[in-house]
């Protein structure tokens, strides 16, 4: 057994992007800026929809846990990060480690099962609009958004558990700025079986539903727009989905090139800026993305401004 003639690593250390001081510099400045954005744009997302009534609607429900899981997101990732550039100090301690992982798969799935509720939520909305009350009712809302975070909290635990029957007794550097449970495995000298296992089976029977639904969903809704007849009920029923499937895309596309096209070594450099697209970029873009693209929540803002003045 590996676990019976070496000891147990205690600390991991996180490789980050480069170590010219000059660079490190512009890259803290940079990501300070993104996480301070990030923090900003979701708090204010999720502000506005529990403080305007006329969002107070399915879609936004769903949209105001979507920013509050990008926060998490972005949380357990940019402030250590932050530190290790400025401080300069890469380890991280097993437990600490630990905590990533379940953190992130948690909050990974969780964020893939309320993509997929958004997106059968905007099917239902644009293929069946007088069932929309009926179907989308605040109880199954409920139900779908627990169903979510319970599905992500199962990710995270599984997960957890098969990285801590791991022994890790030689190389400890993770080629990454976080600890992803994917290159933590290649690390290992125990058998990797139940990890693999769990990481497989954990993607197969969470990832694959989440994908369907987008994608049904979004055969449906574009057969739908297709056969309607004037031009501006096609627009308007596209503008209905046109900020989710930004999100869709930016969140699925880094997580296909993170986790799923091969790794060689000449790709490393791509798969961080990639993982930074997926764990960093995305949970900044996406309060913008319905920000700026749809007009209700425009509309909310103005009222608010207005409020604002008001009182002052």
């Amino acid at each position: 057994m590996a676990g019976s003639n070496c000891t147990q690593a205690t600390e991991f250390i996180l490789a980050g992007f480069t170590e010219a001081p000059a660079t490190q510099i512009s890259q803290f400045l940079l990501f300070l800026l993104t996480y301070l954005i990030t923090i900003l744009g979701n708090l204010g997302m999720i502000s506005l929809i529990r403080a305007s009534p006329p969002l107070h609607s399915p879609m936004y429900y769903f949209l105001g846990h979507l920013a509050f899981v990008n926060l998490c997101t972005s949380t357990i990732i940019t402030p250590r990060m932050l530190a290790g550039v400025l401080l300069g100090k890469k380890g991280i301690t097993y437990a600490g480690c630990m905590a990533q992982v379940f953190t992130f798969d948690l909050s990974g799935v969780a964020e893939c099962f309320l993509l997929a509720t958004m997106a059968y939520d905007r099917y239902v909305a644009v293929c069946h609009p007088l069932l929309y009350p009926l179907v989308m009712s605040p109880e199954r809302c409920s139900r779908l958004v627990t169903g979510s975070y319970l599905l992500g909290l199962t990710n995270g635990v599984g997960q957890t558990i098969g990285m801590s029957s791991l022994f890790f007794c030689s190389s400890r550097a993770v080629d990454l700025f976080f600890c992803d449970i994917s290159l933590l495995i290649t690390l290992s000298t125990s058998d990797t079986t139940l990890s693999l296992v769990i990481l497989r089976t954990s993607s197969f029977l969470l990832g694959v539903p989440s994908i369907l639904v987008v994608l049904l969903s979004y055969v449906a809704i574009i057969s739908t727009i297709l056969s309607i007849s004037s031009a501006e009920g096609k627009r308007k029923a596209f503008s209905t989905c046109a900020s989710h499937l930004t999100t869709v895309s930016t969140f699925y596309g880094a997580s296909i090139f993170m986790y799923l096209i091969p790794k060689s070594d000449t790709s490393r450099g791509r798969e961080k800026w990639a993982a930074v697209l997926y764990t960093v970029v995305t949970p900044m873009l996406n309060p913008f993305v319905y920000s700026l693209r749809n007009q209700e929540v425009k509309e909310a803002w103005r009222r608010l401004r207005k409020i604002k003045r008001a009182w002052m």
